[in-house]
């Protein structure tokens, strides 16, 4: 498989090629089928997260990903990596027993410089499971401030890491979307019929999702994006083995899902695509050098920061980052590209910000960029 094959199959597997099998288009259906596809999209960055789902289902808006989540079937946890993703309902608390135990011990460190000992973190649970049971829910706000009330110390990131700690160990998940925030509720109560996977099988399901959503990928590319151990990422992919496809890209081993047709060319579904900051399309690998150059790459996390700038896509490459502005019922995007444009690229990304204007239901304005450096 050619460098260029791969780009083109990775379009398919992350929903964003033309004609991908098992995309539904528009609506709430699209949103969770976008979501069931890559498992796992990052959410740290919440109206991101949404347009991650919207870019790769047509019709999709955020009013639906909104209902998606409101209604319980798309949740937003922590279920890998320390890190808000969104993830289907029923497959959250699989992950989250996989990945609780190594990142639990790992925050133990953190938790004593915070002077959060077990007992505190268990009457944090014991006020939590009081206070949510019956279908309740609480805003963050309201959470810490019941915390506090009870003479546990909220402040300097004691909250966010308690709310945290709460998740990743099953209790709590983030709920409904009110107004710009979403509230607190008991994971037991708003996913009541999760999926049981223990074991090689869930680390089979595990990898097999990571292939279907991103391959063609390598097995270092999957032990990085799930933080297992090479361990748990090689049982995994033997798991997974008969359901996928193994091809060599300069000489290196790339799996992907076995029942695409390999005799196809997938292409992009427009000439330019806007993804999000922490989109899967970049965040989803170890090795990116198939769709970006490194100079490139440090202008999509400067700094190395942690944060990652959205994308401007032209067939399967990223050329460009971009940034928005919202701005009385209107959001003004400004798109700064690696080289200078091309007519092609330029009506490809009017096109674009038309789109993403219709996701969010506001009016679109291209900003005229800056001239690329040379």
């Amino acid at each position: 498989m050619s460098v260029a094959d791969l780009r083109r199959w990775r379009l398919n597997s992350q929903s964003l090629a033309s004609g991908t099998a098992d995309v539904v288009a528009g609506g709430v259906a699209g949103a969770v089928a976008a979501t069931q596809r890559l498992l796992a999209v990052q959410a740290q960055d919440y109206p991101a997260s949404k347009w991650a789902l919207g870019a790769r289902s047509p019709g999709t808006t955020a009013a639906h990903v909104e209902e998606a989540l409101n209604t319980g079937l798309i949740v937003r946890s922590w279920p890998m990596r320390g890190t808000l993703h969104l993830v289907p309902a029923h497959d959250l608390h699989w992950m989250l027993r996989l990945s609780t135990r190594r990142l639990v011990i790992g925050a133990k460190t953190r938790q004593a410089q915070l002077g959060l000992t077990e007992q505190i973190l268990e009457a944090a649970r014991a006020l939590a499971v009081d206070a949510l049971t019956g279908g309740r829910e609480l805003s963050r706000a309201d959470f810490l401030a019941l915390l506090e009330s009870r003479g546990i110390d909220t402040g300097e990131q004691r909250g966010y890491h308690l709310i945290w700690f709460l998740a990743q160990t099953g209790t709590l998940c983030w709920g409904r979307q009110v107004g710009t925030q979403q509230v607190l509720v008991l994971l037991d109560e708003w996913v009541p019929d999760a999926r049981t996977l223990e074991g090689d099988e869930a680390l089979g399901e595990f990898a097999l999702r990571y292939f279907t959503g991103h391959g063609p990928a390598t097995l270092a590319d999957f032990a990085g994006w799930s933080q297992l151990t090479l361990t748990d990422a090689r049982i995994g992919l033997a798991v997974a083995r008969q359901d996928l496809v193994e091809f060599s890209v300069d000489g290196v081993s790339h799996f992907l899902l076995a029942r695409y047709d390999t005799g196809t060319r997938p292409r992009q579904r427009s000439a330019i695509m806007l993804l999000p900051g922490f989109d899967e399309y970049f965040l989803g690998y170890r090795d990116r050098s198939a769709v970006i150059g490194p100079a490139d790459e440090q202008r999509v996390t400067p700094g190395k920061n942690g944060i990652f700038r959205p994308l401007v896509v032209f067939e399967g490459r990223i050329i460009g980052t971009w940034r928005k502005r919202a701005s009385a019922g209107a959001i003004r995007v400004t798109a700064e590209l690696f080289r200078s444009f091309t007519g092609r690229q330029q009506a490809g990304l009017r096109r674009c910000v038309l789109d993403y204007g219709r996701f969010l239901g506001v009016e679109p304005i291209l900003v005229p960029a800056p001239a690329a450096p040379s």
